[in-house]
């Protein structure tokens, strides 16, 4: 259903907001209103441009249906763990991922899953086949859970075997790519990079609870 027109839409309450509230003259502030912002704020997603953006509590409200149509939508605060859930070799190449560490969601504006790995110039996409993900999720339907544009499937696989996989809010991925592109070296990121990734796993994993359905696993 377009907002366009509407007094009690989404965008017609952020253009009155953005009217009357003043513009604070310095600080983070949210992108859509100019409302003063905290340090540790919440983003939006552009769903057709794919851009974060910050955003104040109000804007976030605003933009957190998930069943209307609309151009933002409100990254949630959700972290879930699939224990015992690890991408094999052959389910890894299938995906035509590089590297053992990649993050994973649903474009809704394209309906199709991206894939995004690391390296020294920041976020690769990699377009998936569409028909190694459904095999993937027909596995696991627990994945099924992912909500699209806004959250992530963060995935690491070790040489040795073995890895995680975990639900994260997509910018826990972006700030994970900043930190380690200023660090990364070589092909594999080299050990400096190794060792920001395990110190931001064991954050993500001490924040995520198991979710419904991986326990069987």
């Amino acid at each position: 259903m377009s907002t366009t027109g509407r007094q009690g839409s989404p965008a017609a309450v952020l253009s009155r907001i953005a009217r009357e509230r003043p513009r604070p003259a310095d600080g983070e502030r949210c992108e859509l209103c100019a409302a003063p912002v905290g340090e540790d704020h919440a983003h939006l997603v552009n769903v057709e441009s794919r851009a974060l953006l910050c955003g104040c509590r109000a804007c976030c409200l605003l933009f957190a249906d998930e069943g209307a149509d609309l151009r933002y939508r409100a990254v949630p605060d959700r972290y879930l763990r699939f224990e015992g859930l690890t991408m094999d070799g052959r389910a890894w190449d299938e995906l035509q991922i590089p590297v053992g560490l990649a993050f994973l969601f649903r474009n809704s504006v394209q309906d199709r899953v991206v894939a995004f790995y690391p390296g020294p110039a920041g976020a690769t996409e990699s377009e998936l086949p569409l028909d190694a993900w459904e095999r993937v999720v027909k596995a696991a339907p627990e994945l099924s859970v992912l909500r699209p544009d806004v959250e992530a499937l963060l995935v690491r696989r070790f040489d040795g075997g073995g890895g995680s996989c975990h639900l994260v809010p997509v910018d826990t991925c972006y700030e994970l790519v900043g930190r380690l592109r200023t660090v990364w070296r070589g092909f594999d990121g080299g050990q400096e990079a190794h060792t920001a990734m395990d110190a931001f796993f064991a954050q993500v994993d001490g924040r995520s609870r198991p979710a419904a359905g991986a326990e069987a696993r």
